[in-house]
């Protein structure tokens, strides 16, 4: 079927352009006047010679999937059928790849699947909790509630990603520009200052001594340290995709000094957003701790998670492994039997989330102003440290000479 690009305006005289799937102009027109928008311009779209090559088409973001989730709701609400709605969501995405998505997704609907069971085809946008939650909204008649609820909690969850991220950015860039900066007077600078000081016809300094015996090995073993380091970072992830080199590893990066109070903070406020949020809109507690477990993304919260769901269906409480397993702070868990004994335990962990959002940011702000003076020493000491023995020798002769 034929797509249309067309450019018009609403009811409130305000532009509106998209793109829309029909057989002919005709029908565009009567769509559009369904939608209340008088269309201006209205014609086919050419052809995207490179539409077929999947890897030079546009990624699917996370804001892509939070924006859908959000006017999904937005439409439900308003009282549009559950195809109008993708129709409609289809023909306004700018993203290509996003756009052919809904149109398989509507598809799917039409052919007389749920909406969760459609969804379930690409995981790689709508994971466990996003079908799970939409299934849930389906059979209670909520969809527009609970995809309001998904927004929330993606939005939430994307800064918090993105603090964490931005936290750890700092520290990484300036490690391999050190890293960088170092080569590079290794390799280049220093032997320079190596013939020069050839013709001194004295003992160098030891620490001249010294940097110019790493530079020559450096020089000699380049392609090896190359080498060395891809290995141990293949080696590295290798290792972390087995059971026990993954919990070693993700037990290791806990106890970190500083960093590990921040992942610790970052792993209970996701454990209670996601618990929360589930919970609140309908999804069992069993099958929401599954979920829960499947996407705490350390692998030590995970085997907490499975405890709690293997006490749980023993007839247990939440409160009691999750202070047992050790990750989880003892005010946490106190807060969470509360919420327990009082049978709002969604709410309880809302509020537990919202609290340690708060927290991470705390976290985020001590790490960087920890970091910050450090790698400016860490940069001073290297770079500096390379500098100065370089210029030792200088130093030494002008001295002899006065």
């Amino acid at each position: 079927m034929p797509v249309f690009i067309w450019e018009g305006k609403n009811r409130k005289n305000q532009k509106r352009k998209g793109e829309m799937e029909a057989p002919n102009e005709a029908a565009v027109r009567i769509r559009l006047g369904q939608q209340k928008i008088t269309p201006s311009k209205i014609k086919p779209k050419p052809k995207d010679i490179l539409e077929n090559i999947a890897f030079l088409q546009p990624k699917v973001t996370q804001d892509d999937v939070i924006i859908f989730a959000r006017q999904f709701s937005t439409m439900i609400d308003a009282g549009l059928p559950i195809v109008q709605c993708l129709e409609i969501l289809g023909s306004q995405q700018e993203n290509p790849t996003f756009r052919k998505i809904i149109k398989e997704i509507k598809a799917g609907v039409e052919g007389g699947n749920t909406l969760a069971d459609v969804l379930k085809k690409y995981p790689h946008l709508f994971d466990d909790l996003f079908v799970n939650m939409v299934a849930a909204g389906e059979a209670g008649g909520i969809l527009d509630v609970i995809l309001r609820r998904l927004s929330a909690y993606m939005e939430k969850m994307s800064k918090l990603k993105k603090k964490v991220k931005g936290a750890m950015t700092y520290p990484l860039v300036t490690i391999v520009i050190a890293i960088v900066v170092v080569g590079v007077i290794l390799v280049f600078v220093i032997p320079v200052f190596e013939s020069m000081f050839a013709d001194f016809g004295s003992a160098l300094p030891v620490p001249t001594q010294l940097v110019i015996t790493m530079s020559e090995f450096v020089q000699a073993k380049i392609l090896h340290i190359i080498v060395a380091i891809v290995l141990f970072f293949f080696a590295f992830k290798r290792i972390y995709r087995t059971q026990k080199g993954r919990l070693a590893m993700d037990t290791l990066f806990l106890r970190l000094p500083v960093a590990g109070i921040l992942i610790r903070k970052v792993a209970v406020a996701k454990f209670t957003r996601t618990m929360g949020t589930m919970l609140a809109s309908g999804v069992s507690i069993l099958e929401a701790l599954e979920i829960v477990a499947k996407t705490a993304g350390n692998r030590v919260v995970e085997n907490a998670v499975y405890e709690v769901r293997s006490s749980i269906a023993e007839g247990q409480t939440m409160a009691d492994p999750l202070s047992e397993s050790g990750v989880f702070p003892s005010m946490v868990c106190s807060m969470i039997a509360v919420g327990e004994s009082t049978g709002a335990l969604d709410a309880m962990l809302g509020k537990i989330a919202d609290f340690y959002d708060d927290e991470v940011d705390q976290a985020v702000e001590n790490l960087t102003a920890l970091i910050e003076p450090f790698m400016l020493v860490f940069l001073g000491v290297v770079i500096g440290g390379l500098v100065v023995s370089m210029y030792l020798p200088v130093f030494q002769m002008a001295a002899a000479v006065g």
